[in-house]
């Protein structure tokens, strides 16, 4: 038993014992993951990149303020030539574009161009249409505890950091 009373999965997880197991959702939680990774790798592969350049559209399309190579450098993890590596081969397929509209002119702003937009628009449709369909089987308080849960998971995950980077 873990030191706070909660039981230990077989994988030696501490888990809270309430209601679903820590293990239920570890493996619910993978299995999403490498359903979402499948169909980003699609991606990739249909437009020409590298599976952290899709990432790296997602956080840029999710920003809710102007993005930066250093703020997309630091939220993605890698070094500063492989954040320009990416962004040249976003660049060059039309899925971005880069400029300069602040009063200091050496700040680049990183932006999703309207035709990448279409092109993830097009590639993640069936996502989208999963994503409703199972929507559908819950009730919208139901769905409200669900999307706090994932913000949560999102938030630890988030506040966690790679050793090394």
């Amino acid at each position: 038993m873990a030191a706070s009373g909660m039981r230990e999965t077989s994988g030696g997880i501490p888990d809270g014992g309430s209601g679903a197991s820590l293990q239920e959702f570890a493996v619910q939680l993978r299995r999403l993951n490498g359903e979402i990774n499948r169909l980003v790798h699609g991606f990739a592969h249909g437009q020409g990149l590298h599976p952290t350049d899709v990432q790296a559209l997602s956080v840029i399309l999710d920003s809710a303020e102007p993005l930066t190579p250093g703020r997309l450098r630091e939220h993605l993890g890698l070094t500063s030539g492989a954040v320009t590596a990416c962004l040249d081969r976003l660049e060059r397929a039309g899925h971005i574009a880069r400029s300069r509209e602040s009063e200091d002119r050496r700040v680049v702003h990183i932006r999703y161009a309207e035709g990448g937009r279409a092109a993830a628009r097009s590639s993640f449709r069936p996502l989208a249409a999963a994503t409703d369909s199972a929507r559908q089987r819950f009730s919208e308080q139901e769905l409200a505890v669900a999307l706090r849960f994932l913000a949560a998971v999102n938030e630890e995950l988030g506040d966690l950091r790679t050793p090394g980077r």
